[in-house]
């Protein structure tokens, strides 16, 4: 999903709202002055600009409306297109005399005819305009509604959804029942989570997200979200910089807990991640025999020392130029293992766990709240579903959410970590309440090795002073762009190479 917007994004741009707190800046508008036929207005002429720039003016379009505020933007958009020369014919779920508000008076201002939805096959179309329910649809499409998404679909010709694809929720990006497979999606004010996570990010294609005169100020202060599309304006701020004189433990210094001689490629990924990303030193700790491999394998700027127990990696962290400290990645599941998360969640530097020391975790007593919960220092977790859902499958108010965005921010709550809920749709939440959801990347990142290197990337910037969320939010970001830039037939090898290139792309560097 791409949010096409004007110029580089500001922190307020990248602000989520779920559907009631849309509504609500709606009302705000209102309030100040502008009334709702002049906000329908301006989201129908947001619409028929998308349909101009897709099909052009000699082209014959279908407008399916609801029976709501989503189908009168669908009124004014057919309004506005036959005003433009192209041909238009609009289709109206139930009875034209159940519309009341705003949605009545842009039916009278079509002032044209209206056929049932039903009837959508009757005629050819270039396009469609998908404008029967708007974010809030709370339940699964039936009947007539079921029916035109169906016949949408079907038709091979591109649909452009109003506000989201209808059948779509806003807040979770979940449909329960037929939906809207959208070629791109207009939308207002504000992107929605729906927007971002799968699968809605696929369903909406491209979003276009439209001014229609909201006073951004006094709605987003009124409102208070704290849920954000994760972009460079988001962790800018607290990006790190070193001056002239640094030296490598400014830069920061990060330990990764290894296992043995059969396991020495993950930790690897994830210890030239974090240099690359701009740590200064990376030791790896690792099973005695294992140092003769690691030590063969190079590049010689990552160190290795032996570590056969929990008390040597005390030992190593009692060095205070050991900012932070890292395991998981082929990390194993013995007692040694064992002994080593558990020694790092009793440490007071920040952790980063990953993989096997998820597993690790969810097996203890109490799991990740009673085991990490504690801490004076952060600590983030890196969970893919599977592990998301050793970690909190146990606590039905964490995974009897329906939205990834809210089961995140559960789990961050109740474990006191920053959780990297991983996949397509990356969810980056902190126990205070901050949430990001991820849009950079692609397929080519689903490989293997590949979520090791995105540990090593945050373990890289929290070891440069970073916050935990910050540093969480810019590493999945950098990730992405990482793979973006490489593509198919990328291995995990190549993503720590391509940080620098992607830095500079990013003015970062």
């Amino acid at each position: 999903m791409t949010a096409r917007l004007i110029a580089a994004p500001r922190l307020t741009d990248l602000v989520l709202l779920s559907t009631r707190q849309m509504a609500h800046a709606d009302r705000i508008a209102i309030a100040a002055g502008t009334p709702g036929i002049v906000l329908m207005e301006r989201a129908g002429a947001a619409v028929a600009d998308a349909a101009l720039r897709r099909v052009g003016a000699r082209a014959s379009v279908t407008v399916v409306c609801g029976p709501g505020n989503n189908g009168g933007d669908g009124f004014i958009a057919a309004r506005i297109l036959r005003e433009r020369g192209m041909q238009v014919r609009v289709m109206l779920l139930g009875a034209a005399e159940t519309l009341a508000g705003d949605a009545a008076l842009a039916l009278a201002r079509w002032a044209g005819p209206v056929f049932p939805a039903t009837a959508i096959e009757e005629g050819p179309s270039d396009l469609f305009i998908d404008a029967l329910f708007g974010a809030g649809l709370a339940r699964p499409l039936t009947g007539e509604a079921a029916h035109a998404v169906a016949l949408m679909n079907a038709s091979g010709r591109p649909i452009i959804a109003v506000d989201v694809p209808s059948g779509l929720s806003g807040d979770t990006g979940q449909a329960e029942g037929p939906v809207v497979k959208a070629s791109e999606t207009v939308t207002f004010f504000r992107l929605k989570p729906g927007h971002l996570l799968e699968p809605g990010r696929a369903l909406c294609g491209p979003v276009t997200v439209a001014d229609i005169g909201i006073p951004a100020e006094a709605a987003l202060d009124a409102i208070g979200a704290n849920a954000l599309r994760n972009d460079i304006a988001l962790w800018r701020d607290a990006w790190p910089h070193h001056a002239a004189d640094t030296h490598k433990f400014r830069r920061g210094a990060v330990a990764v807990v290894a296992g043995g001689v059969a396991s020495v490629g993950a930790p690897r990924l994830s210890a030239r991640a974090a240099m690359r990303i701009g740590a200064g030193l990376t030791t790896i700790l690792c099973e005695p025999e294992a140092v003769p491999v690691h030590a063969a394998r190079g590049p010689d700027a990552l160190m290795q020392r032996a570590a056969p127990d929990a008390a040597a990696l005390t030992a190593f962290l009692e060095d205070r130029r050991i900012a932070v400290a890292m395991a998981g990645p082929a990390l194993g599941f013995d007692s040694r293992a064992a002994g080593m998360v558990r020694a790092l969640a009793a440490c007071d530097r920040p952790i980063v766990l990953d993989a096997d020391a998820l597993t690790l975790i969810a097996g203890q007593p109490g799991g990740a709240r009673a085991v990490l919960s504690q801490r004076t220092a952060a600590s983030v977790l890196t969970p893919h579903e599977g592990e998301f859902q050793r970690l909190f499958g146990g606590e039905p108010t964490v995974v009897g959410e329906a939205s990834k965005l809210e089961r995140a921010r559960k789990a961050a709550a109740l474990s006191g970590c920053v959780i990297v809920y991983k996949g397509a749709d990356t969810v980056i939440a902190a126990p205070d309440g901050r949430a990001a959801i991820n849009a950079t990347g692609s397929a080519a990142l689903a490989t293997a090795g590949s979520g090791d290197v995105l540990a090593g990337l945050i373990s890289g910037l929290l070891a440069q002073g970073m916050p935990a969320f910050e540093a969480a939010c810019a590493a999945v970001w950098l990730h992405g762009r990482a793979g973006e830039a490489l593509g198919m037939g990328l291995i995990a090898d190549d993503l720590p190479e391509a940080i620098p290139s992607a830095l500079r792309a990013s003015s970062l560097a």
